[in-house]
């Protein structure tokens, strides 16, 4: 198939990338990867400085006036607007694990 410059080439891998949505609109119980942030530089290296690095897994545990998530092996809380800073991709579930009989 003859592709014109204005069609992107189909990227390498299963489809199309997934969507990024902003952290603070991320359910409650979700794992997400942080893929950029969207503050100022100063904002930016304090957010790196307390885990929430490009790449990093984070789960979102709950959303409330403030958003609490589990960075590396510690739970942050952050504002709601800090959060909307974050854009994040969803990591899909595990499938569930058979038992051995």
């Amino acid at each position: 198939m003859k592709q014109t410059p204005s069609t992107p080439a189909p990227a390498s891998g299963d489809g199309p990338p997934p969507a990024l949505c902003p952290l603070n609109e991320v359910g409650a119980g979700t794992m997400v990867r942080i893929k950029q942030l969207d503050a100022s530089p100063e904002v930016n290296g304090r957010l790196r400085e307390m885990g929430f690095c490009e790449e990093q897994r984070v789960k979102l545990l709950m959303k409330h006036t403030n958003v609490i998530c589990q960075v590396c092996n510690a739970r942050l809380g952050i504002s709601s607007q800090l959060a909307k800073s974050i854009l994040v991709e969803r990591i899909p579930a595990p499938p569930p694990q058979k038992r051995a009989a």
